[in-house]
């Protein structure tokens, strides 16, 4: 399958809910008025694109059917499938990944929404592009964490560097770096504890962690992704605006893509948080953390 394959069929139920409500609309209403603008507005609302994307898209599509003279309703679904590439592809290039040279890959997020999953496939893409990969079990304290990491790691054929379970997170970072610097490793990735409800402690944990990647390995690049799960909506907006308060977040990794409705959210967090969106996830299977793409993305949305 191509990327755009993958990605459709990813988005699948997020497009027939989105599409079906705004077809529902054409039908609905005879002519373009304010009344249709508003509906449209809550059906983008309930697609999880986010109050504040939404009332953006529908004034962009109100400038665009006075500016174009469009009357007839059925014209809506083309002329907002434009206005959703548009903003989703508008700087699309302007901040690519890039991965050359060293880098570490810092990876937060709360329990729960496919850290530990998204580590284990963003090392096997990794390998699969030609990286060499070391992974750092550093969140030590969930129960089962450095367990589960290993089985990624066996599954991905990449090393892991781990301690006892409640050791400290940034011993482990420490022996990470040396071993990464040592075999010449091209992406260390580094787990951390999934916890946001005390920031003081996760923040305090991060700088420690950072300060050890800048005096230990100074001429790595240093990443931060932060990993939501798509099925919570606008929650996930709410998690990203919360860890933006206490990371300098680099990127967003948007898991379980394929399994909800609310994939509108994409277009929330890239509009309203201004944060890349690097890999979303549209499958199980290993392989199926793929790279955002902007564009592939709008048109797998819209059904092109």
């Amino acid at each position: 399958m191509t990327l755009f394959d993958k990605m459709k069929t990813g988005l699948a139920k997020t497009r027939d809910s989105l599409m079906a409500g705004v077809d529902k609309l054409a039908l609905q209403f005879g002519i373009i008025d304010e009344e249709l603008f508003e509906a449209l507005e809550e059906t983008l609302i309930l697609a999880d694109l986010g109050v504040e994307t939404s009332m953006e898209l529908v004034e962009t599509l109100r400038s665009r059917v006075k500016s174009e003279k469009v009357t007839d309703p059925s014209k809506i679904k083309d002329l907002l499938a434009a206005c959703l590439q548009e903003m989703l592809v508008q700087d699309a290039e302007a901040n690519p990944l890039d991965l050359k040279g060293p880098t570490v890959i810092l990876i937060i997020g709360v329990n729960g929404v496919g850290k530990t999953t998204t580590i284990g496939k963003l090392a096997n893409r990794l390998k699969s592009d030609g990286k060499s990969v070391l992974i750092a079990a550093a969140d030590t304290f969930r129960a089962a964490a450095i367990e589960q990491l290993e089985v990624w790691c066996q599954r991905s054929d990449v090393p892991i560097i781990k301690h006892e379970s409640n050791s400290d997170p940034a011993a482990v970072v420490y022996d990470a770096v040396q071993a990464a610097k040592a075999r010449n490793v091209d992406v260390l990735i580094v787990d951390t504890a999934g916890r946001l409800h005390n920031k003081k402690n996760l923040m305090e944990e991060l700088r420690k962690i950072f300060r050890i990647v800048s005096t230990q390995y100074d001429d790595a690049r240093r990443e931060v992704f932060l990993v939501l799960d798509a099925t919570t909506g606008q929650n996930a907006v709410q998690q990203a605006k919360l860890f933006k308060e206490t990371a300098d977040i680099t990127g967003i990794v948007l898991t379980k893509l394929d399994g909800t409705a609310k994939g509108g959210v994409v277009v929330a967090i890239k509009n309203e948080l201004d944060i890349p969106v690097r890999y979303v996830g549209v499958g199980e299977g290993i392989d199926d953390l793929q790279p955002f793409d902007a564009e592939v993305f709008a048109k797998a949305l819209v059904g092109e």
